[in-house]
C-alpha cells in the first residue's frame, strides 16, 4: 500500500480544498471558493509537478466547497468529478447558481479580490454517487456515504483500509481545539441519524472540511463529542425558543457560543447569521 499525503491547498481560510496523493493518484477533497479556484490550481500544480490531478471529491453543493471546480477544470480538464446524484440537479439551477455568484462575489469583496470570470455554468458531475458506492482510485478505495442534514446532498468518503474519513459539516465544524459547531441546515434529524452512522465507521483519522487533517488527539475528540454537539446546540436553541426570546436575540445568543477564534476566521459574519436563523427554525418544525 502507497504512503498517502495530504496537503492544503487553500488560499483564504474560509476556503475547503485539500489535496490527497498516494504518489500515482491524486483527490482534490473540495475545491473552495470560485474566486479562489485558479490560485487553487497554481497550489495543486506545485504539489504534483507534472502529474495530473485525477479526481476531485464534492461533499457537497454549497459555494465554498464546489464552485472552485469549474475554475480547477480549466487547468486540469480530464479529472472526474464525483459527487451526489441531488448535487448534481443543485448545478444545473439557475436559482442556484445565482445565489453562489452573490455569495461568492460578497465574500470575495471582503478579501479584496480583483475582479474574476463567473463560471458557475460549467460546473459539472462526471461519477453520480450515492450510499454503498466505490470509488477506486489507484490504490485508494472510497466507500461513499450519504451523509444528509447539512444539505440533502451531503456525502463523506471513507478509506477503510486506512481508517481516513473525508467529513463533512453535517458532522459539524471543528476548530482544531474542543469547539464543534453544529451545522444542521436541511433537517436536525437527519443529521443526529448520520452522525450516528459515522459513529459506527471503525476510523483512525479525520480529514476535516475548513480545517484539515486531524491528529490521532483531536479525531478521538471529534468523534466522541460531534453528536453531543448538534444535541446541545439544539438544545440551547430551544430552550431560548420556550423562554420567549425572540428569533433575532437567539441569534446573537449563539453566535457569541460558536463564533469565536478559528471559527469567526473561517466563516463571514452574515453566514453564520444566515445558519443560525435556519436552525432556529428547523428546531420550532421538528423539536417544539
Amino acid at each position: 500500500m502507497n504512503s498517502m499525503k495530504i496537503t492544503d491547498v487553500r488560499c483564504e481560510m474560509g476556503d475547503s480544498a485539500f489535496l490527497i496523493d498516494d504518489g500515482k493518484t491524486s483527490v482534490l477533497y473540495d475545491t473552495g471558493f470560485g474566486f479562489t479556484g485558479y490560485f487553487i490550481a497554481d497550489n495543486i500544480k506545485k504539489a504534483l509537478g507534472k502529474r495530473k490531478l485525477d479526481y476531485i471529491f464534492l461533499t457537497h453543493s454549497h459555494y465554498d466547497h464546489a464552485l472552485g471546480s469549474a475554475y480547477i477544470l480549466r487547468r486540469f480538464p480530464n479529472a472526474k468529478v464525483v459527487a451526489g446524484k441531488y448535487a448534481a440537479e443543485v448545478f444545473k439551477r439557475d436559482g442556484a447558481k445565482r445565489t453562489m455568484k452573490e455569495l461568492d462575489l460578497a465574500f470575495s469583496k471582503k478579501c479584496n479580490a480583483k475582479d474574476y470570470e463567473f463560471l458557475a455554468d460549467e460546473l459539472r458531475v462526471d461519477i453520480l454517487v450515492s450510499e454503498g458506492d466505490v470509488i477506486k482510485a489507484g490504490e485508494m478505495n472510497f466507500e461513499v456515504i450519504a451523509l444528509p442534514g447539512h444539505t440533502k446532498c451531503s456525502i463523506g468518503f471513507y478509506e477503510k483500509e486506512r481508517g481516513l474519513f473525508l467529513s463533512n459539516e453535517t458532522l459539524g465544524v471543528y476548530d482544531g481545539e474542543k469547539l464543534i459547531v453544529p451545522s444542521f441546515l436541511v433537517s436536525y434529524k437527519d443529521t443526529i441519524s448520520s452522525i450516528e452512522k459515522v459513529e459506527k465507521l471503525k476510523i483512525k483519522q479525520i480529514l476535516s472540511p475548513h480545517y484539515g487533517i486531524l491528529s490521532e488527539n483531536q479525531t478521538s475528540y471529534f468523534l466522541e463529542n460531534m453528536k453531543a454537539s448538534s444535541e446541545d446546540g439544539a438544545k440551547e436553541i430551544l430552550s431560548h425558543i420556550k423562554n420567549g426570546k425572540s428569533d433575532e436575540e437567539i441569534v446573537e445568543i449563539i453566535k457569541k457560543r460558536y463564533w469565536k477564534g478559528y471559527i469567526r476566521k473561517i466563516y463571514p459574519e452574515d453566514a453564520v447569521t444566515l445558519n443560525t436563523s435556519i436552525m432556529i427554525n428547523l428546531v420550532k418544525e421538528e423539536l417544539r
